[in-house]
């Protein structure tokens, strides 16, 4: 792929090798905006890499190095996210100015981008999440919008499962276990329930542990999820 080199003075060295790709949404009105901000040694942000709105790709933070866009996050027993992770913004005003559906140039890219380093690195599907499966509490992005089953039909990402469902009928508390044994943080119940349907059920997120979740979230604990691809 070819990149706009577009340095930010935001990262230090890591201390874990890379296991993760993490997305997220730059949330802000504009690219520029979010640019400038990733760059401003006085913000103490930064993203490995940043895809604009035309599909356009800056990197910024060398991906050997820690970039600073998890903060304070959790996913399957890591808690220094940043270290363990390659960390890609994408250009979309977010939740807060005006959250919209991503251009397809935009997700073309994202998608050669994230095979990309998936391959480099051999990361699992898994451990290719959203800013908000790592953060529940803090984070919605990039959100009940964003085209994950462009990525999941390549292999890029967790399918959402939608065949030969079985209803465990956990109680709240099982479908919380089963949740942090997936690898949430679940210390907030509500808050780690939202940001797995905000994923994998983003046509109502609620809260609400029904019947739909527990069966995906089964499938999704088996070896081989069965995918909408």
């Amino acid at each position: 792929m070819k990149f706009i080199e577009t340095p930010s003075p935001n990262f230090d060295d890591r201390t874990l090798p890379v296991t993760m790709i993490v997305l997220h949404y730059t949330g802000m009105q504009d690219g520029a905006s979010a640019i400038a901000r990733l760059r401003d040694p006085e913000a103490k942000v930064s993203s490995h890499y940043l895809v604009e709105e035309d599909g356009t790709v800056l990197r910024m933070v060398a991906e050997d190095k820690r970039a600073w866009h998890a903060g304070r996050s959790h996913w399957r027993g890591i808690e220094d996210v940043n270290s363990a992770s390659v960390g890609i913004e994408i250009v979309n005003p977010g939740h807060e100015f005006g959250y919209r559906p991503f251009p397809p140039e935009q997700i073309a890219s994202v998608v050669a981008l994230v095979a990309e380093i998936k391959d480099r690195h051999e990361i699992t599907r898994g451990n290719i999440v959203g800013h908000s499966d790592i953060a529940p509490t803090r984070k919605r992005d990039p959100g009940e919008l964003f085209p994950w089953h462009e990525l999941a039909r390549r292999r890029l990402a967790l399918p959402r499962p939608t065949k030969n469902l079985m209803d465990p009928g956990w109680t709240e508390g099982g479908f919380c276990l089963a949740l942090e044994r997936f690898g949430y943080d679940v210390e907030n119940r509500m808050a780690a329930t939202m940001a797995f349907q905000r994923r994998f059920r983003p046509e109502l997120v609620d809260g609400e542990v029904d019947a739909e979740c527990r069966c995906i979230l089964l499938a999704l604990l088996l070896p081989k999820p069965m995918g909408d691809d």
